[in-house]
């Protein structure tokens, strides 16, 4: 069932939300959460179906905020909030709002959302695309328990993976996280399989791929070790190679969906490691509301840390200073301006990977 609503407020929805339940015999308010998708007009029927189909596990009130860019000024001194109530099979099983916004009501979108709320339940917001730089001081993100990004989207993801570092709150989390925790629950198990002491990682993937970045940083972080970043054609991750002491230990998807995983003395087997739809992504998401210690933990490791095959070419080393059988007398006053040598960090100790 679905009721249009034009230059509305947020009383009236509440009304029509209501009618529609008692339309289709449904009155009790049975939904564990509500979830706020913040996209444009060209994003909103993807981010809406995936929310459709990931509410069948999480029956949810879905509030679609689209602002409409005024393209005259006419326009922007027109405030108007249109409306579309969607209920029953039209909604998954939950309830569907579409808001759309116009004029100065676009910056002020938390007003809106606001009384439409579930009350008693806890909110998520997502950011299909243009995610904010700090999502926790954000508006509407402000509202959540739990604010869900997807840096693959963006036009830098690598840069924006230092950003969200920085800005970092608990509760914020990224869609390019969730595609690899497939990678890490089998990474994880195949280290269990044999007592060995990993001494170097090589994460072969996409090129400027988040994904790919953020389980480099997972494994560094985890288990202390270096870690190369080496490019692949894709698609997505390709390859992670371990070297143990027990020997190479591979898990490599060339086609993006079979996985072989190699491990020295026993016999290679096919894992699924299928890429997955963005509604499944989500569903995840939703199945944990408390902060992600991991993923603050890789995150926070940092990406300009990996390998500097990953970020470039390497910067020139210095020239070696010449040796001289005389000490060489240096002026106070030079001594005193000439930087601190630092000291060189010995590598610490290896540890085992932990899955999530």
């Amino acid at each position: 069932m679905k009721i249009d609503l034009t230059d509305t407020t947020a009383s009236k929805i509440n009304k029509a939300l209501v009618k529609g339940r008692r339309a289709i015999g449904t009155p009790a308010v049975g939904m564990v959460l509500t979830l706020v998708i913040v996209t444009d007009e060209e994003n909103a029927y993807d981010a809406l179906k995936a929310a459709n189909d990931a509410s069948r596990e999480h029956p949810s009130r879905t509030l679609v905020v689209i602002k409409r860019v005024s393209r005259t000024p006419r326009d922007r001194t027109q405030s108007r909030l249109d409306a579309e109530v969607r209920v029953g099979a039209d909604a998954g099983t939950g309830e569907t709002v579409v808001l759309r916004l116009y004029g100065d009501v676009v910056h002020h979108a938390q007003s809106v959302v606001l009384p439409l709320l579930l009350p008693d339940a806890p909110v998520v917001v997502w950011w299909p695309v243009e995610a904010p730089i700090d999502p926790a001081n954000d508006p509407l993100g402000a509202l959540a328990q739990r604010r869900v990004t997807d840096t693959y989207a963006s036009e830098q993801p690598v840069r924006d993976l230092g950003a969200r570092a920085d800005t970092y709150t608990p509760g914020d989390t990224d869609l390019s996280w969730t595609r690899i925790t497939p990678w890490r629950s089998m990474l994880a198990a195949a280290l269990d399989q044999v007592t060995v002491d990993v001494n170097a990682v090589e994460v072969e993937g996409e090129e400027f791929n988040p994904s790919c970045e953020l389980l480099a940083m997972w494994l560094a972080d985890r288990l202390d070790v270096p870690v190369k970043r080496s490019l692949s054609g894709g698609p997505g991750l390709t390859a992670v190679r371990m070297d143990t002491s027990h020997g190479p230990i591979t898990l490599d998807r060339a086609d993006g969906s079979l996985a072989t995983l190699s491990i020295e003395g026993q016999p290679d087997r096919a894992v699924a490691l299928k890429r997955r739809e963005t509604a499944e992504l989500i569903a995840e998401e939703l199945r944990r509301l408390d902060p992600d210690d991991t993923y603050a933990s890789a995150l926070r490791f940092g990406v300009e840390r990996l390998n500097p095959s990953a970020q470039g070419a390497a910067a020139p080393a210095a020239p070696a200073p010449v040796a001289s059988e005389e000490p060489v007398a240096v002026p106070v006053e030079e001594a005193a301006k000439a930087p601190a040598k630092k000291a060189t960090a010995k590598p610490g100790p290896v540890k085992k990977a932990a899955a999530k």
